[in-house]
């Protein structure tokens, strides 16, 4: 049980709440995020994550897909480095052949969830990725497609002029299972301004999320954290997605996001520190109080702080991966593949019994072995 008497002014009064299971108020996330008691943040994250899941820690066998960088917002996102303009010597396109072949030599239906995400292409029509997914669906009917963030949903449908609803069915109906939460960055306005300015608001952002739970297709939900935003910028982004949790619930995991400042326009030099990452997965832990599952992204944050977090709120260390472009296009160091064998490893020493899962959090109660 915990004793919010030996928690250090000012988590007093929250450990109280979190020990009779109270919501967060904004003033009280405002508080995680800048309390320098980091430790004592993790034990209370620590123990919702352990009333939440016990000493479950999920993971899963999945592959990335960037079907093309070619992007028209290359100079509006300016803390994106994997963006690139038509011809430029880093931009790329695959054909619907590649996808496929991609797909194969990574593993194919050996895996449980395809990630694809790319650039806004200025000259692909919305068919071109309707016809990726078939193909896909086709050629590995097991395997879940997690794909297309909040922002291409709405650059097809400008493409397309049709409504978001419309895009997300016609999707749906070609293969998609689910939205990865990519996108979101920080919803206010003032550091959208800065970062990626004209890119899909937070309205237009959280308006295709409620749709497509509306539809049934569920999804995950990020924040990106270490730029130039304030304290205050995050705790609005956490309480919007909140609040559209507890409309439509249809949320599957939040991932904090660390910026890396790498071959981009932003021009921050600074990376986040090990101590701010897992203040961000404790604070998200407990302010976000419907969102069943928070996930700490081994790419972005090394898979020993990843570890780490475990018992910092998280309760998901991502998958094996095998070739991660966007983040290492912008300095990740880490490496891009992690062998199951080693991430059910890392899992135990920390404490915690591993589970595979899928893209929804079933377990995977007969896995097939990926190949290494």
């Amino acid at each position: 049980m915990l004793e919010p008497a030996r928690f250090p002014e000012p988590l007093r009064e929250i450990a109280a709440k979190v020990r009779d299971g109270e919501r967060l108020s904004a003033e009280d996330a405002l508080i995680c995020l800048t309390t320098p008691h980091v430790l004592p943040l993790g034990r209370l994250a620590g123990d919702v994550r352990r009333r939440l899941h016990g000493d479950v820690a999920f993971f899963n066998i999945n592959r990335h897909i960037n079907p093309t960088n070619v992007c028209v917002y290359t100079y509006n996102c300016k803390f994106c480095s994997f963006a690139a303009l038509p011809g430029e010597d880093h931009a790329w396109e695959m054909s619907h052949d590649d996808v496929y072949e991609h797909a194969a030599k990574q593993g194919g239906d050996a895996v449980t969830e395809f990630h694809i995400v790319g650039g806004l292409h200025p000259d692909l029509p919305m068919s071109w990725y309707e016809e990726m997914l078939r193909g896909l669906k086709e050629r590995f009917p097991s395997v879940h497609l997690k794909a297309f963030t909040a922002i291409e949903i709405g650059w097809f449908a400008k493409l397309e002029k049709i409504s978001i609803e419309e895009v997300l069915i016609r999707l749906r109906d070609a293969g998609l299972g689910s939205l990865p939460g990519g996108g979101a960055e920080i919803f206010h306005p003032e550091v959208r301004e800065i970062i990626c300015d004209g890119k899909l608001d937070a309205d237009e952002w959280v308006e295709v999320h409620r749709i497509a739970h509306g539809l049934g297709i569920r999804s995950n939900a990020t924040m990106l954290y270490g730029h130039v935003e304030k304290p205050e910028h995050k705790v609005d982004h956490l309480i919007r997605l909140r609040d559209l949790q507890d409309d439509t619930g249809g949320f599957n995991a939040f991932i904090p996001l660390a910026y890396h400042p790498e071959n981009n326009y932003l021009g921050l030099k600074h990376h986040t520190t090990g101590t701010q990452d897992l203040q961000h997965i404790a604070t998200s832990r407990l302010v976000l109080d419907n969102i069943p599952h928070v996930k700490a992204y081994w790419i972005m944050i090394s898979p020993k702080l990843a570890q780490v977090a475990l018992s910092f709120g998280a309760d998901d260390i991502d998958g094996t991966v095998v070739e991660e472009t966007i983040y290492h296009m912008a300095g990740a160091s880490t490496e891009q593949h992690i062998q199951r064998a080693d991430l059910e490893r890392i899992v135990r020493e920390a404490g915690f019994r591993p589970v595979e899962r899928d893209t929804l959090y079933n377990p995977v109660t007969a896995p097939v072995a990926a190949p290494a």
